[in-house]
């Protein structure tokens, strides 16, 4: 069993240099029945796609906060309506992550007639 693994850096959307860090904390054999990836914890929502950067992503939660700021409407009009920034969106990770458990869950294996 491996109890932490050095965080590893991914480095997202390269032309607006979004930076995610993933820490393993834990490696254990595997429950039965049970799919894999799955989410153990989250912290936080990522930002709106194409919202350019963390400057631009500045800029949104300061709009989106301010009701009278000058791109507030423009910006739920590009992007829809806000969502609290440190509240994880799960439904979305969860439907991703099962996705990919599907996909990778282990086949059965087809049976070789010898004679």
């Amino acid at each position: 069993m491996i109890d932490c693994l050095s965080p590893k850096l991914i480095i997202y959307d390269y032309g607006d240099n979004w930076d995610h860090t993933i820490k393993v904390e834990r490696v254990g054999n595997a429950e039965p029945g049970v799919l894999y990836p799955r989410l153990i914890k989250a912290e936080g929502r990522c930002p709106p796609e194409d919202i350019g950067g963390p400057p631009g992503y500045e800029v949104y939660l300061e709009a989106i906060a301010d009701p009278e700021h000058e791109e507030h409407d423009w910006m739920i009009e590009c992007h829809g309506e806000p969502q609290d920034p440190n509240e994880p969106d799960f439904e979305s990770i969860t439907a991703e992550l099962q996705r990919l458990a599907n996909r990778w869950k282990p086949r059965p294996r087809k049976s070789v007639l010898r004679s």
